[in-house]
């Protein structure tokens, strides 16, 4: 199964926090075809900015340098996400939904709102 790792599970992952499933971790140490979007990094370098995430100042870096599969943004995302029905207002998540269902990926996830779509969710 190819997962795609919504920001906090990612976060989650780097920092070896208890509130990640130990199922997930497992999977996330072990098996080859886990990816992480684009708008993750821009996310958290963005949240960096405004001070709504903590150090360490290198934290995309972080994320880029972690072994996992980089998912770029292509037009069809962009064109997706713009015509998910407005059930989740956060941009960031609705581009996580929609490269999900363009590219036939598992979002690994917490976040309810994303499990209203119509895409292929595995609890963090």
């Amino acid at each position: 199964m190819s997962l795609l790792l919504d920001t906090h599970v990612v976060l989650w992952w780097l920092t070896d926090d208890p509130t990640l499933s130990e199922e997930i971790k497992t999977r996330l140490d072990h098996e080859p075809d886990i990816w992480v979007s684009a708008a993750t990094i821009w996310e958290v370098s963005i949240k960096q900015a405004i001070g709504k995430l903590a150090e360490p100042a290198e934290l995309p870096e972080r994320i880029r340098g972690s072994g996992f599969r980089e998912l770029s943004i292509r037009f069809d995302h962009a064109i997706a996400a713009g015509r998910l029905p407005p059930l989740h207002r956060d941009p960031f998540d609705r581009m996580l939904v929609a490269q999900a269902r363009c590219d036939d990926l598992t979002l690994v996830t917490r976040d309810p709102r994303c499990k209203q779509y119509d895409v292929a969710v595995l609890p963090a």
